[in-house]
């Protein structure tokens, strides 16, 4: 599946217009702990995190994943918006928890990257 499809199957919304959403979504996690993320992330991923800073952008793009997905109608700044258009890291916004969003995902047979 691509961003585009998890975007409408998870019912959120595309904050950064304009990135490339035909990244292929290889498997979903979800963890706020950016170290640990980057230890056990992997390209593909979708991420949830409630963290909306410019670093969670960082670990994202250098895990080469697939998007971010941000829970609760948390908001995030326009620079983080334009520093993940800018990587082409789509950053989607849910009024789900992260609770939610990570049994939907898990519902769509998306395996979880750690091993």
């Amino acid at each position: 599946m691509i961003v585009k499809e998890l975007a409408e199957k998870l019912d959120a919304k595309i904050l950064n217009e304009g990135v490339a959403l035909d990244k292929e979504v290889s498997s979903a996690y979800t963890c706020d702990l950016l170290s640990w993320v980057m230890a056990k992330g992997t390209s593909g991923t979708a991420w949830v995190t409630v963290m909306n800073h410019m670093n969670v952008i960082a670990v994202a793009t250098l895990l080469d994943m697939a998007c971010v997905v941000i829970p609760e109608n948390i908001v995030v700044e326009q620079a983080t918006l334009d520093k993940a258009t800018e990587e082409g890291i789509a950053v989607l916004g849910s009024g789900k928890t992260s609770y939610e969003l990570s049994g939907i995902l898990y519902g769509l047979g998306l395996p979880n990257p750690v091993k």
